[in-house]
């Protein structure tokens, strides 16, 4: 499973998903891979994705969007999502 991470470096919130995203990341080894997208940095992915809230986060498998995290959430939720997606 792939997880794209839409952030923003000013987000104090997605700096909260970050570190909750790295800690699953750890546990989950190699079932999940995270790619991180600045939205400042990478209008065009943002907007080919219609993000329109950070922290957003959107689940692929098989490169198929499956689920999306929109606004923080704790740690447990979040992995939860996760693995029910994989």
């Amino acid at each position: 499973m792939n997880i794209i991470d839409f952030y923003a470096d000013w987000c104090a919130p997605c700096k909260t998903m970050s570190k909750h995203l790295s800690e699953i990341e750890s546990e989950l080894g190699e079932k999940i891979s995270v790619s991180k997208i600045n939205v400042d940095n990478d209008m065009e992915s943002a907007r080919k994705y219609g993000i329109r809230t950070v922290p957003t986060l959107i689940l692929l498998k098989e490169n198929e969007e499956c689920d999306r995290i929109i606004g923080v959430s704790n740690k447990d939720i979040l992995k939860e999502r996760i693995e029910k997606s994989i």
